[in-house]
């Protein structure tokens, strides 16, 4: 019977300490920007630098949230060719203290730009972020995706695998 109590005190205690943060944080918005791309397999291409924005906000009263984040990859050694990608992001903030430590899904399309003959591709990937507070506010966190996705064939018929990982920085405005 004692144990039925202790873990009845257990989960209940859970759900308050996360209905709590829930209602700590209202609403947040957050934008970021990538600082680092690589491409797994370097013989299709390698990076020559990264830039675009992830713009997140979560939801009022429950920790889901939506992003959408759009960047281009430059091409080391071909400078016409970019990869351009564009996610749409569902994720969920753990209700954890000090820390705001983040999981998300997220799916898009991937092209290559500059006339290279390939076909819009699919995306899909998994995400992590962990940000600290730095003002009552303010948060910076940083940021690691997994990417997988694939062009459609070419003319020739052939594919290329764009998968990879990408590192972000940003910043979340929370009330």
């Amino acid at each position: 019977m004692k144990k039925n109590y202790l873990i009845l005190l257990v989960v209940g205690n859970l759900y308050l300490f996360s209905a709590t943060q829930v209602f700590a944080e209202l609403f947040s918005a957050s934008i970021g920007v990538p600082i680092s791309h690589t491409i797994s397999d370097d013989t299709v291409a390698e990076s020559d630098g990264v830039s675009g924005t992830f713009l997140h906000a979560k939801l009022p009263l429950i920790p889901l949230g939506l992003g959408i984040e759009s960047y281009k990859t430059n091409v080391k050694n071909n400078a016409p060719l970019k990869i351009a990608t564009t996610m749409f992001d569902l994720f969920y903030l753990l209700p954890i203290p000090i820390i705001n430590l983040t999981l998300g899904i997220g799916i898009g399309n991937v092209e290559v730009e500059g006339g290279s003959g390939f076909e819009r591709g699919s995306a899909s990937q998994w995400y992590t972020s962990v940000g600290m507070p730095i003002l009552p506010l303010f948060d910076i966190h940083l940021s690691y995706r997994s990417i997988t996705a694939k062009n459609s064939k070419d003319q020739n018929g052939d594919k290329m695998n764009l998968s990879g990982n990408v590192t972000g920085i940003g910043i979340a405005f929370t009330f």
